[in-house]
């Protein structure tokens, strides 16, 4: 049996899939070592992905060729909308994150570069381009979180952040994400290998980010 399209682009990503998967922040989210201000950094500059990931959503779901695939897609855009954004509103209050700050602190580099690819793809117009970024955000988030320890840490902050990323839900959705990339993305291969590569290479500096003090605006 041929190699999935999906396993192909991966493969590609290399090494900085497996960096990212295995990096020293997950590590340290996963056993509750990682300090308090190195997370609350890191959900300041992930929590400004939220608008530009569901625009993402929102182009996928407007050039996807099936009409399951765009309730698939809203459905979890409402989850995004809705779960995973309460979440960041508790984890801000319980670390102390102010709205000031969260207005304030300058985006990182990988937080400028990931808006970028998320708005690039989304600009394409293309069903498969969209794939190719939503399923890098997705499944490597599943394959980092897939790889907690028993039992997960106390403190809801790092506990919950896990959970959303693996339970049965998010791998059903994540394995949907993967069958809708194999089915379209060889028609356009050379861009999905593109945007796929992008998103994998910001998502390892995204984690490496988080360790690096905000310089001033």
């Amino acid at each position: 049996m041929s190699e999935r399209f999906t396993e192909h682009l991966r493969d590609l990503a290399e090494p900085d899939w497996s960096e990212a998967a295995t990096h020293r922040f997950t590590r340290e989210l996963m056993d509750g070592t990682l300090a308090p201000d190195i997370m609350a950094r890191y959900l300041v500059q992930d929590h400004r992905f939220v608008d530009r990931f569901l625009m993402l959503i929102g182009a996928a779901m407007a050039t996807s060729d099936r009409f399951e695939s765009r309730l698939r897609l809203a459905r979890f855009a409402g989850l995004v909308a809705g779960e995973e954004n309460t979440y960041f509103e508790r984890a801000f209050e319980a670390l102390g994150v102010s709205a000031e700050r969260r207005a304030s602190e300058p985006d990182s580099a990988a937080t400028a570069g990931f808006k970028a690819l998320m708005r690039d793809a989304a600009e394409h117009r293309s069903y498969a381009a969209a794939l190719s970024v939503l399923a890098v955000a997705e499944w490597l988030y599943l394959d980092w979180a897939s790889r907690a320890p028993t039992p997960l840490p106390d403190g809801f902050v790092h506990r919950e952040w896990i959970t959303l990323h693996d339970n049965p839900g998010f791998r059903d959705f994540v394995a949907f994400l993967r069958i809708e990339l194999d089915r379209v993305g060889p028609q356009e291969r050379a861009l999905c290998e593109t945007l796929f590569r992008r998103a994998v290479a910001l998502e390892r500096a995204f984690f490496d980010a988080a360790y690096d003090a905000p310089r001033p605006a």
